[in-house]
């Protein structure tokens, strides 16, 4: 029997990265039995604006953003997130915690839908927005047709549509990673393979150009492993790639009536720049603002990016008139 006095605790705080206040969450099971780990955080500022519906990218766990959590908290914002299936301390879907893996990226927009309708729109004020970064971001896009009645704006950093210069078309990946499924190993690693024992050296990451909260970053998965992966999947990388085909896809695009506020990275080495580019060019509903000199995560960035980006989240995202 667990003893419920000695409960672990649901989130995880480490030096310099305090629990937001107002903090509450829990767990709720998929549709095929997965626990999905949530948190909701009231906002701290009034008037009350809505929630903001945070999505993560891939190897992410909502501590990781415990400071953007405060920032919408301070705006009037409340904030709810998830950690994806298979990452956090949501349930891995294979039994190598390391490797990152997901059959195709509707399980996740399944897992989203779900997290609306049990948690969000019983639980947090509207209306709802949603700000998303990279893999979380292409979740979002595959979610928007069936999210215009819930959500009123997106805000989407650094979707990861393609990686920079690649030498072959995402439609060829796709064809590569579904013969290795085919025969068996879509369970081996795609790249990167287990977590290294040490975290990679700041002076050599491809993240964030700053250096306190890039080591506050590895100390939240230095401290809690069990949150961490190691590389993708070539499964994960079959499904994330037939979700960016889809997205891409002029007739998906049309279905898309939720405004998009796109945000690239314009020192990105992890996604390609100039495909959000060219995909911004093409949304009906959509626009783009680009930080010139920003790396991949630009929520973990320096002030001197991040503040553009909220910047552009608070002309985007409608506050005070929209409270309900």
């Amino acid at each position: 029997m667990t003893d419920l006095f000695h409960q672990p605790p649901l989130f995880h705080e480490t030096p310099g990265n305090p629990l937001p206040e107002n903090a509450a969450g829990g767990f709720f099971t998929t549709r095929d039995g997965k626990k999905i780990r949530y948190g909701l955080f009231a906002a701290v500022a009034r008037p009350m604006k809505g929630t903001v519906v945070v999505l993560t990218g891939r190897n992410e766990c909502i501590e990781k953003y415990f400071e953007t959590i405060r920032n919408l908290a301070d705006r009037g914002f409340g904030v709810a997130t998830l950690d994806w299936r298979g990452q956090g301390a949501s349930d891995r879907m294979i039994g190598d915690r390391q490797r990152g893996y997901v059959q195709s990226f509707f399980d996740y927009t399944g897992d989203l839908e779900q997290f609306f309708e049990e948690i969000v729109l019983p639980d947090c004020r509207g209306p709802y927005y949603i700000l998303a970064h990279s893999a979380g971001a292409v979740i979002a896009l595959l979610a928007a047709p069936s999210m215009a009645n819930r959500v009123r704006r997106m805000v989407l950093i650094a979707p990861f549509f393609t990686v920079p210069d690649l030498p072959v078309s995402a439609k060829t990946v796709r064809r590569i990673c579904s013969l290795f499924c085919l025969l068996g190993l879509g369970r081996l690693y795609a790249a990167w393979g287990p977590r290294p024992k040490e975290s990679v050296p700041f002076a050599i990451n491809k993240l964030t150009s700053d250096p306190a909260r890039y080591r506050r970053n590895t100390l939240i998965y230095e401290t809690y492993p069990q949150l961490a992966l190691g590389g993708p999947t070539i499964r994960w990388l079959k499904a994330a790639t037939e979700a960016s085909l889809i997205v891409s896809d002029p007739d998906f695009m049309a279905k898309i009536q939720v405004p998009l506020l796109m945000i690239a990275a314009g020192a990105d080495q992890v996604v390609s720049t100039r495909a959000v580019e060219a995909y911004a060019r093409h949304l009906r509903v959509g626009s783009l603002v680009m930080i010139d000199g920003a790396r991949h995560e630009i929520l973990q960035e320096a002030d001197l990016y991040r503040e553009q980006l909220l910047a552009a989240f608070d002309a985007f995202i409608p506050g005070t008139g929209d409270a309900v």
